[in-house]
């Protein structure tokens, strides 16, 4: 159950330690990424999204939820640079009975004109980790934490996309922690007429982390 304690998670029984050491454990990010989906659930159903979209996927978990919670048929796309990462998403999408079509690409890079204004809805649970540069870039387990400068390499790549890949009433929720500097992040979107809500707060342990959905400011989205 998520912690709201209404909708189910998905099954992830199928993935064992030896998973582990290859992808990102599904921890208190991953489950507030689906506690703030939960909350948005109306919200997103009344979207009608056609096409949805997570970067870095992972364990497949997140994108997994969104599936099962949408009322409307859409197609899932799931990417991420880790090759044991596409593997495992795939298998979690099959032990939930969910269709996913994962893609070995770093963040959208082969995707960012095939789905040009396409995205109805996208997710990012970044590696947000303050570390040194020189961590950045593994195309292994380490690219599912460490972020480098402010934590927000990674991110700071994604951004120029968002404002090309989402659809006109789009919505991309994004990961974060305060060492991330969300003003920060909130300022650059602005520049691209997006407007944020945090969703969701929660400190855990040192972390305090949150959920921010940026969708495009109204006047915009009919224009």
């Amino acid at each position: 159950m998520t912690e709201s304690g209404h909708l189910p998670t998905p099954d992830i029984s199928h993935l064992s330690s030896s998973d582990y050491l290859k992808i990102y454990e599904p921890a208190e990010d991953s489950f507030l990424l689906i506690d703030a989906l939960e909350k948005d659930v109306n919200f997103l159903n009344q979207l009608r999204p056609t096409v949805c979209l997570e970067v870095g996927c992972g364990s497949g978990l997140c994108l997994t939820f969104l599936a099962q919670i949408l009322q409307t048929k859409a197609l899932f796309i799931a990417t991420d640079i880790n090759p044991s990462a596409v593997d495992i998403c795939q298998k979690t999408a099959q032990q939930n009975n969910i269709s996913i079509q994962p893609i070995l690409t770093d963040l959208v890079s082969c995707l960012g004109d095939r789905l040009e204004h396409q995205v109805d809805v996208l997710l990012f649970n970044p590696p947000y980790v303050v570390t040194s540069s020189s961590e950045v870039g593994s195309h292994g387990i380490e690219a599912s934490w460490a972020g480098g400068v402010k934590g927000r390499e990674v991110t700071d790549r994604l951004l120029p996309y968002i404002d090309k890949v989402l659809s006109k009433t789009g919505v991309f929720y994004l990961v974060i922690v305060k060492e991330n500097l969300p003003d920060e992040i909130k300022d650059i979107l602005g520049r691209d007429k997006f407007h944020c809500d945090v969703i969701i707060t929660r400190k855990s342990g040192p972390e305090h982390l949150s959920i921010l959905r940026f969708q495009r400011r109204h006047s915009d989205c009919n224009s």
